[in-house]
Order: C-alpha cells, then structure tokens, then sequence
C-alpha cells in the first residue's frame, strides 16, 4: 500500500496542445466590437455578449485590444493603470466574467500589454514630473538635459521624439507626447511588468499580445539615425530605437513566466523588422510563441509576390522551430477589401485571400469585420476623426478600419452596435452596411460570413490542415497550387482571366464557383478553390 493518501497523488501532467501552432485567433478591437451598455462605444459587457457568435464562427481565441484605464490619446495604447479596466469599458469583474464566459465556450483569450511607454497620466511619470531633474522617479524613463532635443529621433506619429518639461528637461516618447517611453534599463521597470504579466495570467488569460516588442531597449549613447521620416525606415532596417538586439532577453524573461503557468500561456509579438530572419529572434525556443508577420499582410496581389513571401515565411521560422502567423488586416492598416481594390472585386480577392491564408501552415489572425467583408471607411466627417496617426500623414489615419461593427440591418444609425434607442456612436456606421450585417449574412449561404464559417469548421475537421508541412503544385503563370498533405490541394487564381488547369478531385470550399467539364477545371478569376484530392 502506498503512503502517499489519495489527496496528495502526484497530478497527472497536463497534456502539452500546442494549441497555439495552428490557432484562428480573432482580434477584437474593444472600442467597435458592441456596445453593451449604450454609451455609444464597445464595451466588455457588449464583448460578453457575443461570444456565441465567436465561438459558432469557429475561431479558437480572442485577442482584445487594450481596456486598461487611459486616457485615451491614443484609444487604450497610453496606459494608465496596468491592472485595471477603464471605466469606458467596464470594470475589473466584467474582464473576469469575460474570461470564465469564454473559457466555458472554449474560446481562449489573449490580452494587450503595452511595454514601451505607459502613460503621461500613469502614476509613475506624474510622480517623475513631480519630483524633478535628477530624481530616482525620473529613472523610470528616459530623460535628457540640454537646450535642444537630445538627437534626431522623431516620433511615429510625426515630430520630434522628445518634448521639453518646463523645467528644461526632455523627455522620449517614440509615440505621441502622452506616450513617454519607459527606461528599461532601470530594474523597477522589469519587475513592474513581470508582476502585470503575473496579475493577468492569475486572471486566467491564456496570452499577451505584446505591442512594440521591437522596442523598449534603445542603442546605448542614442545616436543619431541620420534620415528624416525615420517612420518610413521602420520594418525595413534596424534603427537605434527599434529591434536592437537586447530586447530579446526582456521576451526571454517573459517566455519564463508563462511557462510556469498550466495550459501554454503564449506571447504574441507586435514586431516590425527588417528581415524574416531577425523577426524570427523573437520565436526562437526560448523567447515568444509567435510573431505577427506583416511581409505577408503587404504583399501585393501577384501570385509570384505571394508565393515568395510564404516560402520565405515558412521556411525561416522553419529554423527556429516556430508556426507562421498570417494576418490579412488589423486595427493599424487599411482594410484588405478596400486595399484589394474595393468594391466587388476588392471582395472577391478578399474572399479568395481568405482560403489562402486558412489553408496555410501555422497560426491565423482575422480582424474584426473581415468575415463580414467590410471595407474601410473611406469619407468619415472630419469633425470624427481622432487618430493621432493622420496628425503625420491624413492617408496614414486609422479611423476608417475602427468602425463599429454592423450586427443587424434594422436599428439604424448603429445597426444593433448599440442597444436599440441609441443615435449616436463614437465613430458612424455607415448606412450601406445594412447589408454587411452579421444578421444579414448569417442567412445567405454566398456571404463571405458563411465562407469563413465553412472554411473554419473544414480547417478543423481536416486532418491536413493547421500545423504541418506545405508542398507547392505546378502551376499555369498567376496561379497558386498547393497540397497539404495527400488528401487536400489550394488552387488559387489571382489574375483577371479564367484559367484552366487539371481536375484534382472533389471541390470542398470554393470562393467563386470553377467550371468543371470531366477531368478540366476552369478557376474563376480572382478566386481560390479547396479540392479533395483523389484520382481521377
């Protein structure tokens, strides 16, 4: 007979998913997803409630954009507080109610953290400006004498990088002027963020997805970049403030944390870098579980340019042991429908790039409104607009990709955003989404919203798809062709023409019908096609 008592046998190890390595994960952007409690802007309460439809559509998590409190300069990416929810969205309970409602739907979910800078209003920089020159709470970030700024950095946004306090200080904010960047030099600022991670994974979120993890660590002696619009260098080669080498080590602190946690708690890097192969230092084995790949959601509509950014892709992060992540829109870009050239043959490549991209090896990201086919808002009133971003560049505005989401085509002017009796909210849903709405598309077999649900629940059920190898097909000149595994093949079409190429089997997805006459198919243009592949 053992010693040990029933109670305290060893646990049974829990069994390792991998869940992450070829997980749909939706992003939500709080502020547009629904309102649920009539204020005109989305809410965790109005997430809450449409967790079935997340968890019908078939994703496998949700990311949630920040809704810490803030002061919202730039809408949640200025935080003031680490460890709570601003009043907008809610409170503290609706976060953790949020957690269990989905959990319970077997949805996970991935939450924001924002490293590189907190808030003018965080407590730590009033308490900096507090004190003055030369103090320990100064320490905290990153702060510089001198009559002119400190050298040649601007911020993202447009403008200097640095702004002067009237005690004659600079202080370094890469970001708006409310954004002041933290030191993470300063051993204060690691452990800060390590007991914020702790507090949310105490929570019971599965994930973070970290913004600007390229920044944070700064060259020493922060040198000169040289050029002017240094935003336009960002992603296409390594500046002083960005992608510097040291900042793998706060991703390799951070991989330990999580891994002390049950059920493969991930990280998710936001991180903009020159090469494939410097985005992949931030998935190696000991550092984060996956790396947005922006090559991907900038590639052109060619099938050569596609074709190289996913041999490219795959086979770098083949290296380091890591999935692709492949990403069509999100808060920050235009949307694809309108950058595929709008309209409905924006929405046939839209259709067609949805196939690819859930036929893929490794992880996909699908922003909100995309399964609804939503274009971007391209003639928003100027009085609404807010993006700290337009103040550089009016095209570069990301209002137009933030617009709420339409769920029903009655209850104008919100379209069942908000709850009925509501005129108003934060950004105008445009009338014409009527049409696009979630309660429209659920019922019409054709809509884009049926495709992405079919496709997801194929994804699933399919034993090829998700994880695993990809091997290219030939193919006629603008056409992709590639088989997972033995039993599946993508066609995909990305000219203006019909093409005919031969009969792999069974059709089990398409976005536009093919023709098909015995052992011939006809692809549609500007379409891909799901086959079972069989002989025939």
């Amino acid at each position: 007979m053992s010693a040990l008592s029933p109670d305290v046998l060893p646990a049974e190890p829990v069994p390792a998913t991998r869940w992450w390595r070829d997980a749909v994960i939706y992003q939500v952007y709080v502020r547009s997803f629904a309102d649920g409690n009539g204020d005109g802007i989305g809410d965790l309460l109005g997430v809450r409630s449409r967790l079935r439809y997340l968890a019908d559509l078939g994703v496998d998590a949700i990311w949630l954009t920040p809704f810490y409190p803030s002061p919202m300069a730039d809408f949640g990416y200025d935080v003031a507080d680490y460890r709570g929810v601003d009043p907008v969205f809610g409170s503290l309970e609706d976060a953790r109610a949020l957690i269990e409602d989905a959990h319970g739907l077997g949805l996970r979910i991935i939450v924001d953290v924002v490293p590189n800078h907190t808030s003018d209003r965080h407590a730590w920089f009033e308490a900096a400006v507090q004190a003055g020159p030369g103090s320990p709470e100064r320490e905290r970030y990153i702060f510089r004498d001198g009559d002119e700024p400190p050298n040649d950095w601007e911020s993202i946004f447009g403008g200097p990088a640095w702004t002067q306090l009237p005690d004659g200080q600079w202080y370094l904010h890469l970001f708006a002027p409310q954004q002041p960047d933290l030191n993470w030099a300063h051993p204060e600022v690691h452990a800060e963020f390590a007991d914020v991670l702790r507090f949310w994974l105490d929570l019971g979120v599965d994930g973070f997805r970290i913004d600007v993890a390229h920044g944070m660590v700064k060259a020493d002696g922060l040198p000169d970049v040289g050029y002017s619009g240094q935003a336009r260098m960002i992603g296409t080669q390594v500046v002083p403030y960005f992608d510097q080498d040291g900042v793998h080590e706060i991703h390799r602190s951070w991989r330990r944390i999580l891994d002390g946690y049950p059920g493969e708690r991930i990280g998710v890097a936001e991180a903009w870098a020159p090469t494939p192969q410097r985005l992949a230092n931030y998935v190696r084995p000991d550092e984060l579980h996956q790396a947005f790949n922006f090559h991907f959601l900038n590639t052109p509509w060619d099938a050569e340019r596609f074709r190289h950014v996913i041999e490219v892709s795959l086979e770098t992060v083949a290296l380091v042991g890591a999935p692709a992540t492949w990403v069509l829109s999100n808060h920050d870009v235009k949307r694809h429908v309108t950058r595929y050239g709008g309209g409905a043959g924006g929405l046939a490549r839209a259709k067609a790039a949805a196939l690819l991209m859930l036929a893929l090896p490794g992880s996909s990201y699908v922003y909100q409104g995309e399964e609804l086919g939503l274009p971007e808002v391209l003639d928003l009133p100027e009085e609404v607009l807010c993006d700290p971003q337009r103040l550089r560049d009016a095209e570069s505005g990301r209002d137009g990709c933030r617009v709420p989401l339409p769920w029903s085509a009655t209850g104008e002017p919100s379209f069942g955003f908000s709850p009925p009796g509501i005129t108003e909210t934060w950004l105008p849903v445009p009338p014409a989404w009527r049409d696009l709405a979630v309660e429209t598309q659920l019922d019409d077999p054709d809509s884009i919203l049926s495709l992405y649900t079919r496709a997801l629940a194929i994804r699933k059920d399919h034993p090829a798809l998700g994880d695993g190898a990809l091997t290219w097909r030939p193919s006629p000149d603008g056409v992709l062709a590639f088989d997972r595994g033995p039993a599946f093949r993508c066609l995909m079409n990305l000219t203006n023409d019909w093409i005919e190429v031969d009969r792999p089997g069974e059709p089990l997805l398409v976005s536009a019908n093919p023709s098909i006459s015995g052992n011939v198919v006809r692809l549609a243009p500007d379409s891909a096609t799901w086959w079972a592949v069989e002989d025939v």
